[in-house]
């Protein structure tokens, strides 16, 4: 059975499977970043560190410690980028050739599926990478925003002025860590994306397992644990 869709390639199947994909990667987003209070994601618990991070980072005399970690962030950030501009190109190249790997598909799943059906799939796979890249850049630049703004807090504690920039440093942080996790998610479901090339069930239970893991991670992890249990002790 057939929708109507472009070209009539698209089955029923492959638009739920499709919708699935799109709906859980904008919900399990939304999730991880508006918890419920009684249970946290690492996202929203590792953003109070991050503040409490910056307070402490007023006490010290010595900031290279400070600068360095902030460093190693955008060094991350920059790695991921380079992976997706990479990754990016090799899915592109595929759409540009997709007939070879008709040829293939062909072979090992006695399917007939019209090349431009391949290059629609692929470039589902191209859209995240995309999405992911862009994310990764702007998290890299926000990293640079709180890099100045810490360079910026005065060494003296007292000074009113250090608090109040050390808050803004904070949230800086926060925005750009929350900005390369949703890089770290497109990812993730851009390797689940690949699952279509199987077929419309094949992505249903690819983006089901994404789904499990990006949650498992955030909200049943042991990190997770460690990192709430140490909370949990600084109230008690």
């Amino acid at each position: 059975m057939e929708f109507t869709a472009p070209l009539g390639l698209i089955t029923l199947a492959d638009c739920v499977a499709l919708a699935l994909i799109l709906v859980g990667w904008f919900g399990i987003g939304w999730w991880i970043e508006h918890p419920g209070v009684k249970h946290p994601s690492v996202t929203v618990l590792m953003a109070q560190y991050r503040r409490e991070w910056m307070i402490a980072f007023t006490q010290r005399d010595v900031r290279i410690f400070d600068a360095q970690i902030v460093t190693g962030l955008r060094q991350g950030t920059s790695w991921f980028a380079s992976t997706c501009l990479l990754a990016i190109g090799g899915v592109l190249a595929m759409v540009g050739n997709a007939s070879v790997l008709a040829g293939v598909a062909e072979g090992l799943m006695h399917t007939d599926t019209p090349i431009l059906m391949w290059q629609i799939k692929l470039l589902l796979v191209a859209l995240f990478l995309t999405h992911g890249f862009l994310k990764f850049v702007w998290a890299n630049r926000i990293f640079g925003y709180c890099a100045v703004m810490m360079a910026s807090v005065p060494n003296d504690p007292d000074d009113p002025i250090a608090l109040r920039r050390a808050a803004k440093a904070a949230e800086l942080n926060i925005r750009a860590a929350w900005n390369f996790n949703r890089g770290l998610r497109s990812m993730y479901f851009a390797l689940g994306a690949l699952a279509w090339l199987m077929g419309a069930w094949a992505l249903i239970t690819a983006t089901c397992c994404v789904l499990y893991l990006l949650w498992a991670r955030e909200f049943a992890s042991i990190p997770r644990d460690i990192i709430r249990g140490k909370e949990e002790e600084g109230e008690t």
